[in-house]
């Protein structure tokens, strides 16, 4: 449980308290090296210790023993090398800040601190708060863990995949599954087609009193079967800067294949492609299976992809990129209009991720807008909408519209961006 801030300051003490946290520095007496004049409480060093030792680069103090004479005993560990070090730093701020400050501060640390080769310990490993960015992160290490740290990562991996199959699997079941019954829709239902129950309920509006009977303006039939199943593809850049959104598109990746109305397929690529459809059936496989960073190469992902388009009408095609393609541009950009030329719904999405606005192709994506198809940044909220109105054959373009989502335009400056769904 997160430790509570002091309480009962007057308004005055309050605004010292954060300048005090905010500047930072402190003397051998725990007083302010900053000449406010505010000196912190036990509570309050603890948060200035651990902020300093990420962002000051200071020595980490950390508490330990059982109180002595109403103060706890102290002893300096700087992170250095060692991960017992960074696990009790972990400890402290867990204990110290709200999940959302710890995933910020884990991640600041990875980066700041160079920590990657000590996410190998075992020792860390139990010390993570699980959250996307950590996941990746891990998956990212994973050809390099000792067996040990390995099964670890996997169990915090697992957390974080269970985290978001919690909040997003059924919203996303529950839109394309909505979006597939309607497409099955029986219009013009011959008279065996005719459910009568439904019907009557559609048309109590015309029931005639003196004949003692609905008279049915319109027939609802039972949703004929298709003679094939539509299909989907999420095609991801696993590239270094795309590892959130290749977390998340495993996940919906593997939501999706649980739909038995709808094929899935997964391919991932850098300058190889690797279909991991076959591993859908467990989102932390299909995770493990992916190697996040180095180059990318989305003609070769696409030449593959062509492949799996054997009935294209019935396809949604997704590629996850930022477009960056180099030398290969052309050919990704000729390969998408193939797609969409074939029949089959093409959307490109710059991210798919909980972050600010991507950093990606401007050039490609208005080429690729110019030809009609979608290109955009989508939030995981917004995807299983997204997918529902893909599969429902409704408009993208004025689906993104009407959630604030704004999409790229044929012709637009460079320094433009697509936004995303708040």
């Amino acid at each position: 449980m997160t430790e509570p801030a002091p309480q009962n300051l007057t308004p005055e003490q309050e605004r010292l308290r954060r300048w005090r946290l905010l500047l930072g520095g402190e003397t051998a007496k725990g007083e302010s090296a900053d000449g406010i004049g505010c000196e912190l409480g036990e509570h309050d060093r603890r948060l200035d210790a651990a902020l300093a030792s990420l962002y000051d680069g200071a020595p980490f103090t950390l508490q330990t023993g059982r109180p002595q004479g109403g103060r706890k005993s102290h002893r300096n560990v700087g992170f250095g090398k060692s991960a017992p070090a960074v696990a009790a730093w972990l400890g402290e701020v867990r204990d110290l800040f709200p999940q959302s400050a710890v995933q910020v501060m884990q991640g600041d640390a990875v980066e700041r601190l160079n920590l990657k080769t000590l996410l190998l310990e075992p020792e860390l490993m139990e010390h993570l708060q699980p959250d996307v960015h950590m996941a990746a992160t891990l998956i990212s290490l994973k050809d390099a863990m000792p067996d040990q740290a390995k099964a670890l990562a996997r169990q915090v991996v697992a957390r974080v995949v269970d985290d978001l199959q919690a909040r997003l699997a059924e919203p996303l079941r529950s839109a394309v599954t909505g979006s597939l019954n309607r497409s099955q829709r029986n219009l013009r239902p011959r008279q065996n087609e005719v459910d009568w129950g439904r019907t009557l309920l559609r048309n109590l509006r015309t029931y005639d009193p003196k004949r003692r009977s609905v008279i049915p303006e319109r027939l609802v039939g039972y949703g004929r079967a298709r003679r094939q199943l539509k299909a989907v593809t999420l095609c991801v850049d696993q590239s270094g800067s795309m590892a959130s959104s290749v977390v998340y598109a495993g996940i919906f990746g593997a939501v999706l294949a649980s739909l038995p109305a709808l094929k899935t397929n997964v391919v991932v690529y850098d300058t190889a492609v690797v279909d991991l459809t076959e591993h859908l059936a467990d989102p932390v496989d299909v995770l493990f299976g992916v190697q996040l960073g180095g180059g990318n190469d989305t003609p070769l992902a696409l030449r593959y992809c062509r492949g799996l388009l054997t009935n294209p009408e019935e396809h949604t095609f997704v590629l996850i990129s930022d477009l960056y393609e180099g030398s290969g541009s052309a050919e990704m950009i000729r390969r998408l209009n193939e797609f969409r030329e074939m029949g089959a719904r093409v959307i490109v999405l710059l991210a798919l991720d909980d972050d600010g606005r991507p950093s990606y192709d401007h050039d490609n994506a208005a080429k690729l807008a110019a030809l009609g198809i979608p290109v955009f940044a989508c939030t995981p909220d917004y995807f299983p909408e997204l997918m529902a109105t893909a599969l429902g054959g409704a408009d993208i373009g004025a689906w993104a519209a009407s959630r604030g989502i704004v999409t790229a335009r044929a012709g637009a400056e460079t320094g433009g961006s697509p936004g995303r769904g708040a």
